[in-house]
This record gives structure tokens, sequence and C-alpha cells, in this order.
């Protein structure tokens, strides 16, 4: 056995208030009486008179006030009043370019492409040129 263990071993022995125990904030050490540090501190034995498992001045609190608190709360009236209070509209031309920075370049990130409006098929000839048409090239008058 070590001496430090040995020493210790008869330090728990000696009945409490017999032996010559050192100034409090001292502690023995090898070299006799040093100042009680953070490397030597130990943990202390509970005392028998303390339990910590008690219940006092501890405050009991009501399980309702408990749900009230915890309970959901609808903000949507608050954040739709924010919401438009400030009606501040961007120019169309600013939100496009905005919009069309953040898009990516995959094509299932593109917008659809918008189909060019058909112009209804007119005819270049007039009735004149038909009958004229008609008149050289079948023979009717």
């Amino acid at each position: 056995m070590s001496a430090s263990l040995l020493r210790r071993g008869l330090e728990l022995l000696e009945v409490p208030g017999r032996g010559k125990a050192p100034p409090p904030g001292l502690q023995r050490g090898r070299n006799g009486l040093k100042a009680a540090g953070a490397a030597g501190r130990r943990k202390r034995a509970p005392e028998p008179g303390r339990n910590g498992a008690t219940v006092k001045g501890r405050v009991v609190k009501s399980a309702i006030e408990e749900y009230h608190k915890k309970k959901a709360v609808n903000h949507l009236r608050e954040n739709l009043q924010y919401m438009l209070k400030g009606r501040l509209a961007a120019n169309r031309a600013v939100t496009e370019k905005v919009l069309a920075q953040n898009r990516g370049r995959k094509a299932k990130d593109q917008p659809p492409k918008k189909a060019a409006k058909k112009k209804p098929e007119g005819t270049v000839f007039t009735e004149e040129d038909f009958r004229k048409f008609e008149r050289e090239y079948f023979g009717i008058p």
C-alpha cells in the first residue's frame, strides 16, 4: 500500500474531534500543511442532518397554469396586421429581375414558356383576284 492511502485510512479511523485538525482553509499534504486549492479539493461526505430529496423551499405549481403557459398561441391576427401595414409594392421589372437571379439553371426551375399568340390567318388575295384567276385558268366568264 502506498503511504498516502495508509495515512488516509488512519485519518478515517480516528474519532472525530480527538485528532489534531488543521485550521480551516489548510489541508495536510506530503510536505506538511498547505493551502487548499482546486486540485486538492475533495468531495465532502454529506452531513447526516441534511437530506437533498426534500421539497423545502419549492413552490407547488398549478397544472392548469402550466398548461396555459405552454399552450400554443395563434399569432395569425398580429401577423396579418403586420403584413398589411407595410403595403410597399416593388416595381414589377425589378421583381422579375430578382426572381430570375434566384432561379436555378435546371429545366425544372425554369418557368413554362408562354406560347406566342397566333394571329388569325388571313388571305393575301381579295375576291377580285380569285375571280380573275378563275377566268384565266378555267375559262369561266
